[in-house]
């Protein structure tokens, strides 16, 4: 049987697009490898086998009946997982919490149609930290995901689960989601690309708007043009929308192998007030250092995320509280989230500090085509490794940890985590790169031309315990 699992999706699309292989050859190919090796990485909170293979049969089936000249969805007969804090009808929705493990969705969400729509074969729902709330990915009654290059740490979170099933080859692609570095800080700590969208890039349909725009759905791959192609299929305005932006002239995977022009870029070490470790500077150095080759501009200079934190942290509580699941059902940091959220008022002052604040951030950003900066401040801790502390130091812990990601979700710019190497550990070191509202484009270009100038991509990687 074809190595698939060394194959990019955009390789995988092109297989069946010519008839060299099926769909239901490599969704079953993708689920035999689930079976093999999910127990040891912990992403899948639900395998959907049952669906998958009718779904890849039914697909095989329409090919067998139409002429090869007959076009086809992008992503046509191509598997991917789903994290577990979306619908997809006919498949349990728990939003990681044990109780809720066999609530099942009657209704796709938007970004889940339009998967299924470019041709998508979802093989099941990855798990997330509990509610969403945490970047780490160890909700109680589920496995843990683990980091694929180092077993003992954790793959980051909220969407631990489908950055560690694309870093372990158990799907070539996923949908994560990102409302305080939940698609970067997983990508970064597993090797993979991970792309936060600018705010109304991407529906929240069926919901208008969630915790005033921090959130919102991106793709997990292991190269920038897959997460350029995935882009351009959860793009695009949803009937009702209270904002959004207006999709591209040309395609995002279109653009996205075009060199961007000489750019101005500021950079940072570490984000002010935080400092992050030698490793972690390291990298930021060697992806400034490939910028430099490019012939960009580049200028030592950063804004201060101190006034941030405390409203950025007023928002993040509320969101337990938003999820309308009773507290006892909840593990104890969330408990104690919902317990500290305040009120009302507290919430809606949270907001227009956070946006008084972000106003500074994009003025930042006017003079500037691109920040780059780490994606954390050091690297993921073992699993397990916090949950002797307290809620407050618990948090404390992910605040000074995960500091260089809320300012995009504060602000609504698009960033982007792109692997950078590995440190003296075999974890994956990884940079961020945050654009300018609405500049999704020039960030994906950006990232791409790194990514070849350092010429380090996981495309034909696997971590040694998960061989294709």
């Amino acid at each position: 049987m074809t190595n698939f699992s060394l194959l990019t999706a955009l390789d995988l699309a092109q297989l069946v697009r010519t008839r060299q292989v099926s769909p239901l050859e490599i969704t079953q190919y993708y689920l035999d490898r689930l079976g093999k090796y999910d127990q040891t990485v912990g992403s899948f909170a639900h395998v959907a086998h049952g669906l998958a293979i009718a779904d890849a049969k039914q697909k095989t089936e329409y090919l067998g009946g139409i002429a090869n000249s007959e076009p086809l969805p992008p992503f046509f007969g191509v598997p991917i997982a789903v994290k577990d804090l979306n619908c997809v009808a006919g498949m349990p929705v728990s939003y990681g919490v044990a109780a809720l493990k066999e609530n099942l969705a009657t209704y796709d969400d938007g970004v889940v149609a339009k998967m299924k729509a470019a041709g998508f074969t979802i093989v099941g729902k990855t798990v997330t930290s509990q509610l969403g709330s945490f970047p780490y990915t160890e909700p109680p009654g589920f496995l843990p995901a683990r980091n694929p290059w180092h077993l003992d740490h954790n793959a980051g979170g909220s969407s631990g689960g489908s950055a560690a099933a694309v870093a372990a080859g158990l799907v070539p692609i996923a949908q994560g989601s990102d409302g305080g570095g939940s698609v970067r800080t997983p990508a970064a700590c597993c090797g993979l690309v991970g792309f936060k969208p600018s705010r109304g890039r991407v529906s929240q349909a069926p919901v208008g708007d969630y915790q005033s725009g921090i959130a919102c759905h991106g793709p997990l791959s292991r190269t920038v043009l897959e997460a350029a192609a995935l882009l351009d299929v959860m793009e695009g305005y949803i009937t009702g929308d209270p904002y959004w932006l207006p999709s591209p002239d040309r395609p995002f995977g279109e653009t996205t192998g075009e060199a961007p022009g000489k750019l101005r870029i500021a950079y940072a070490l570490s984000l002010p007030p935080f400092t992050s470790t030698a490793a972690i500077q390291g990298a930021v150095a060697k992806a400034i250092g490939a910028a430099g080759d490019l012939g960009h501009q580049l200028e030592e200079t950063c804004f201060d995320v101190t006034r941030l934190i405390e409203p950025f942290a007023q928002i993040w509580k509320a969101g337990v509280g938003a999820s309308g699941i009773p507290l006892p059902l909840l593990e104890t940091v969330n408990q104690w989230l919902g317990e500290t959220s305040g009120t009302a008022g507290d919430y809606l002052r949270g907001v227009r500090d956070m946006q008084v604040i972000s106003r500074h951030i994009v003025g930042f950003m006017e003079k500037y085509d691109a920040l780059i900066l780490p994606v954390f401040n050091h690297q993921p801790p073992k699993v397990g490794e916090w949950a002797h502390l307290s809620p407050p130091d618990v948090v404390q812990k992910i605040i000074e940890w995960i500091a260089p990601c809320p300012p995009a979700n504060a602000a609504g710019l698009p960033a982007i985590a792109i692997p950078v190497g590995f440190d003296d550990q075999g974890l994956p070191l990884s940079v961020q790169i945050i654009g300018r509202p609405a500049a999704d484009a020039l960030v994906l270009a950006l990232a791409y031309q790194l990514e070849q100038q350092l010429q380090f991509n996981g495309t034909r990687q696997l971590p040694p315990q998960f061989p294709a």
